[in-house]
C-alpha cells in the first residue's frame, strides 16, 4: 500500500480488513484493465467471474449457508472498494444484492432455503424490473399468464443491469388479473432474449439494454411466494449508488494525486518549481480527495441505518421495526444530493490540477464524471431534498417504493 492508499478510515468492524484481504487483489485486476475495457466498449464478463470466483456475490449469506456473513456496513465498504476499481461492475451486481436480501428477509422457509443454495452455488441474478413502454405508474406490460397448467411470461423490460452477465433475472411483472408478480427469470430460458443496446455516456459496460420475453416458461420453484421486496429495498438499492459514487470519488482522488506527484512540466506563471509543490495545484488535490473522503463517510454512516432496519425485521415485525426502516429512508434521502455534490465536483475540478495533456483519451479521466453524472440520474436527486424537508417540517415518511411510468 502506497502512502496515496491510505487515509480512508478505518473499515466498519474489526474483521473488515480480513474480510476485504480477500477482494483486494481481484479489485486491483478489475482496475487495470478498466480505462482500456471503457474504451473498446469490453464488457465484464471476466471481472464479474473473478468475483465470482472469489465468493464476493456470497457476501451477505450466512457463513454456516457458505457465505461470509457480511454486515451491510460491510457490505456497502466493499462496494465502495469495487467501485473505486471500477464502477460499471459495481451496477452490474446491484440488482443481484438486491435479490440477496429479498432472500435472506424471504418468511418463506423453502424459497428462502432454494435461493440461498443457489447463491452459494455461485448463481447471480440481474435486474428485470423497468420499463420505457405506455404502461401507467405502478403498473407493467410485462405480464404473466397461465397457459393450461403452466405459467408464461412475455413483454419487454429496459435498464436491465446486469442480467447480461447473470444466470436468473429478478422480473418484476403483473399477472392476468393484474395483481403484483415477482419471478427470477433463467437468462438461457428459450424465448428470453437479452440486448446489450444501452448507449448512455456513462456506466457504458453495464449492459442496462433490453430484455426481450416471449412466452417464457415459468417453474413454480421461480415465482416469489410473496411479491413484496424487503422493507429497506429503497434505501439499500439507492444506497448502492452512493456507495458507487464514493467509489468513484476516491479514484478520481488517487489517479489525479499520482499525476501530480509524476508531472514535470510547469507553468511559467504558477508558484513552484515543480507541480508537487505549488501550493495551488495541492489545494485542488486535498479538495478532490476530502470530497471523496466525506462521500464515503456519508455513505457508510446511512448504511449503519440499514442494518438497524434489518436486525429489526428479522425479528418480530412491528412498530420499532417500521420506524428504523423509515429512518433508514430518511438518512439515505438526506445524503443523496451531498455525496451527489461532493463527488460531480471532485470529478470535474480534478482538471485544474493537470494539465491539457490530463483530457487524453489515454488516461480515460473523462469516464469518472460520466459515470457519476450518469449515476445521479438514476431515481432523481431533485426530489430527495423535498422528501427530506416534508419528514424534517412534517414528520412525513419518505415514500417506500419508486416507481416509473405514463402519467
Amino acid at each position: 500500500m502506497t502512502q496515496r492508499d491510505a487515509g480512508w478510515g478505518a473499515g466498519p468492524s474489526e474483521r473488515y480488513e480480513e474480510l476485504a484481504a480477500r477482494f483486494r487483489p481481484t479489485f486491483a485486476e478489475i482496475r487495470a484493465t478498466a480505462v482500456e475495457r471503457d474504451r473498446t466498449h469490453r464488457l465484464p464478463h471476466a471481472e464479474i467471474g473473478w468475483l465470482k470466483e472469489a465468493g464476493f456475490t456470497t457476501l451477505r449469506l450466512p457463513m454456516e449457508a457458505g457465505g461470509h456473513g457480511a454486515s451491510l456496513p460491510e457490505l456497502f465498504n466493499l462496494l465502495i472498494e469495487l467501485s473505486q476499481a471500477d464502477s460499471n461492475v459495481t451496477n452490474a451486481l446491484r440488482a443481484h444484492f438486491g435479490f440477496t436480501e429479498d432472500v435472506l428477509g424471504s418468511t418463506d422457509p423453502d424459497w428462502r432455503a432454494r435461493w440461498i443454495a443457489r447463491i452459494a452455488a455461485g448463481a447471480t441474478v440481474g435486474s428485470g424490473v423497468s420499463e420505457t413502454g405506455p404502461a401507467k405508474v405502478g403498473q407493467f406490460e410485462t405480464v404473466v399468464r397461465r397457459r393450461g397448467a403452466e405459467r408464461v411470461v412475455s413483454g419487454k423490460k429496459f435498464y436491465t443491469t446486469g442480467s447480461l452477465f447473470a444466470d436468473y433475472i429478478h422480473l418484476s411483472a403483473d399477472d392476468e388479473d393484474g395483481n403484483a408478480l415477482t419471478a427470477a427469470v433463467p437468462t438461457r430460458a428459450p424465448g428470453v432474449e437479452i440486448v446489450d443496446d444501452w448507449d448512455g455516456f456513462g456506466q457504458a459496460l453495464t449492459a442496462s439494454g433490453t430484455i426481450r420475453f416471449e412466452d417464457v416458461v415459468l417453474s413454480p420453484d421461480l415465482i416469489k411466494p410473496d411479491p413484496a421486496r424487503f422493507p429497506y429495498a429503497m434505501a439499500f438499492f439507492q444506497l448502492v449508488h452512493l456507495a458507487t459514487l464514493a467509489g468513484i470519488g476516491r479514484a478520481a482522488a488517487e489517479d489525479v494525486g499520482r499525476l501530480v506527484a509524476e508531472r514535470n512540466r510547469v507553468y511559467s506563471h504558477g508558484n513552484a518549481g515543480r507541480t508537487a509543490e505549488d501550493p495551488q495545484i495541492l489545494a485542488v488535490v486535498g479538495r478532490v480527495r476530502g470530497n471523496a473522503y466525506a462521500a464515503g463517510a456519508v455513505a457508510l454512516k446511512a448504511a449503519e441505518a440499514l442494518q438497524r432496519s434489518y436486525k429489526l425485521h428479522r425479528g418480530a415485525l412491528g412498530p420499532e421495526a417500521e420506524r428504523a426502516t423509515a429512518l433508514a429512508d430518511v438518512e439515505v434521502n438526506q445524503a443523496v444530493t451531498v455525496v451527489t455534490n461532493l463527488v460531480l465536483e471532485a470529478t470535474t475540478i480534478l482538471f485544474d490540477a493537470l494539465g491539457a495533456s490530463a483530457v487524453k483519451q489515454g488516461l480515460g479521466l473523462d469516464r469518472y464524471w460520466r459515470n457519476a453524472r450518469t449515476i445521479a440520474s438514476h431515481n432523481p436527486r431533485i426530489y430527495r431534498d423535498r422528501i427530506v424537508g416534508a419528514f424534517a417540517v412534517n414528520g412525513t415518511e419518505p415514500p417506500r417504493q419508486y416507481r416509473v411510468g405514463s402519467a
